[in-house]
């Protein structure tokens, strides 16, 4: 099949042939090199931890700049096996050159306070104090030089369980076949499980959730095993490095305080009767006595067979985020023009989507484009990060431009907010309201109610491994269950099977990772108003969101651009919103 230039993105703007990138890969061992000559001098002068930094990040910077190339290249055609091994040599080399800074935070902190502040205090060294204040910052957990580097060995034998977990998961369970909606037996897979899951036949959604977790509870203990091994990793490394739990240890990184993980789980709990309301509904529509656990992914109205090219696409995600302003809409065509869009779905090509790049490259989106009004939301979403790398690049030092993973769905969540609210003030049809506001409805029911009902369960686990109570299957499927019951309420009577689907969540195995989906995407519900109501000082807020990196903390970056995320008053805000989105498709389909 032959594939339009435009419709594929230009890695040549990164390096012309592999002769450069091999230039640039030979470079870094020196660079290191180079950085390591400091090994023991950073006491000599500001100047000479102004050279220190300023040597790590330049090898830092080109090693990102050649890391990208390669697997950007490689997931082009992950068939080329000359592609992977570009990969796996720059993964190699930089494992090979971790010692290379390994000693520089103890090195740093091991500077006598006095002599510190000097520091703080010298011009030379204006550009790095926030960092040098975030790095003395964690002096009191960091430990000596021998007992990091144990650690760090330790490090490939401590991600066993999640190793094993992702084998087991990925590559060993077999879930068999059912039968689908024309009768004929097709294997089940994690690929295909939701497509069973939206069919409108209730007995084929049945028969992929039954197949499903009677594999998984066949596996339970080791699933548990592996879940518990993780857990008490966090909560050892928690209390070596004295933090008071593996939450704050979680949180410490981000400025993030614990009441604003668990104030998060408080205002969910307080606005539970909007998500029994949706789930009444949902009851209603399908005309059904109780909802179970398999009714929950099926479109209300079937979904409205729309397809779109991509350039209409394009068009559409352009004219929903022009309340965003001229500046944007100029900045966006980029993405276009200098082909950061690698488009379509072919054989070899990576699956799924994202945002990828650094400092010294286009911020690249990898989609696999089949014109489907999801596909449509992709792209609207994957601008969103790979706008915010632009603004943030482009804006700040490298130092300072990679923003945390605290932010790194506000900016996407926020496009597609931007694109529902297009998409619903320009059409007409009754049915594609009904499915928009239905999708509106489950996206934020799964990204804030069902993540935060996640992250809840996170927290109960490292809670009882604090308190020495093993993790064992019959405990974990017991809490889940509870949960479960709580969070989807009267209008349904779940399935027992249910209880075992904690053994499939990959990020229980991520260190406190999920609640940020619920505080992000209720940030984006408060800026997609901002945005649309037009206010030129909101939209400079959120310009300045865009553009901030790493240059603040984040509740202050947030705070900044409207929203603060250290009161729970955003996800109440952004429940309401659901509330509404329930109302609205209430009276849309006259019930």
């Amino acid at each position: 099949m032959k594939i339009s230039a435009n419709q594929t993105w230009d890695l040549k703007a990164i390096y012309p042939d592999a002769q450069a990138w091999e230039k640039d890969f030979n470079r870094i061992k020196p660079l290191a090199d180079a950085f390591l000559a400091f090994r023991g001098k950073l006491s000599d002068g500001a100047l000479t931890l102004k050279q220190a930094i300023e040597a790590l990040d330049e090898f830092e910077r080109l090693g990102e700049k050649v890391y990208t190339y390669a697997h950007l290249l490689s997931d082009e055609n992950t068939a080329d096996n000359s592609n992977r091994a570009r990969v796996d040599r720059v993964e190699g080399l930089f494992a090979s050159l971790a010692e290379n800074s390994a000693w520089f935070d103890p090195e740093i902190m091991a500077i006598p306070e006095e002599l510190m502040q000097r520091y703080l205090d010298d011009p030379a060294l204006t550009l790095y104090r926030r960092s040098l204040l975030e790095l003395l910052r964690e002096k009191p957990h960091t430990l000596t030089e021998p007992e990091e580097r144990l650690l760090g060995t330790l490090g490939d034998v401590l991600s066993n369980p999640s190793k094993t977990f992702e084998i087991l998961n990925d590559a060993d369970l077999i879930f068999g076949k059912i039968k689908g909606e024309s009768g004929k037996s097709k294997l089940l897979t994690h690929g295909n499980y939701r497509r069973f899951l939206e069919s409108p036949d209730r007995d084929v959604r049945k028969r992929a959730f039954s197949k499903m977790f009677s594999t998984y509870s066949k596996f339970r203990n080791t699933f548990a095993s592996t879940l518990d091994g993780v857990v008490k990793t966090h909560v050892a490394g928690a209390k070596i490095r004295h933090y008071n739990s593996a939450l704050e240890q979680a949180l410490f990184s981000d400025h993030i305080p614990q009441e604003v993980y668990r104030n998060l789980i408080l205002a969910v709990h307080g606005k539970l009767d909007a998500f029994y309301d949706y789930m009444k509904l949902r009851r209603e529509v399908m005309n059904l006595p109780k909802l179970d656990m398999y009714d929950m992914y099926n479109p209300l109205i079937p979904a409205c067979r729309k397809e779109y090219t991509f350039a209409e696409a394009v068009e559409l995600v352009k004219n929903a985020l022009a309340p965003l302003g001229k500046e944007y809409a100029e900045h966006l065509d980029l993405a276009f023009t200098q082909r950061w869009v690698d488009v379509p779905e072919r054989k070899g090509k990576r699956s799924g989507a994202y945002s990828s790049g650094c400092y010294d490259t286009f911020p690249y989106l990898l989609l696999n484009y089949n014109g489907t009004l999801n596909d449509v939301f992709t792209l609207a979403h994957e601008l969103g990060h790979s706008m915010h790398s632009f603004y943030s690049n482009r804006t700040q030092h490298y130092h300072y431009a990679s923003y945390s993973i605290f932010v790194a769905e506000v900016a996407s969540t926020t496009n597609e907010m931007l694109l529902f609210d297009y998409l619903l003030k320009h059409t007409g049809d009754r049915d594609f309201r009904c499915y928009l506001l239905g999708h509106l409805a489950d996206e934020i029911r799964g990204t804030i109610y069902r993540q935060t009902m996640f992250a809840e369960f996170e927290l109960l686990m490292h809670e009882l491994a604090e308190q020495s109570i093993p993790l064992t299957a019959d405990t974990l499927n017991t809490k889940y269950y509870e949960l479960n019951k709580l969070y989807y309420g009267p209008e349904v009577e779940a399935d027992r099977k249910i209880a075992v689907e904690w053994s499939r969540i990959p990020h229980f195995y991520y260190n406190f990772y999920v609640y940020k989906y619920a505080t992000g995407m209720s940030a984006a519900v408060k800026l997609s108003e901002n945005l649309l109501s037009l206010d030129p000082d909101k939209r400079e807020a959120y310009f300045g969101f865009l553009k901030a990196g790493d240059s603040k903390d984040v509740l202050d970056i947030m705070r900044d651009a409207g929203v603060d995320l250290s009161t729970p008053a955003p996800v109440e805000a952004a429940l309401d919103y659901f509330g509404d989105t329930v109302k609205k498709l209430r009276a849309e389909l006259g019930r």
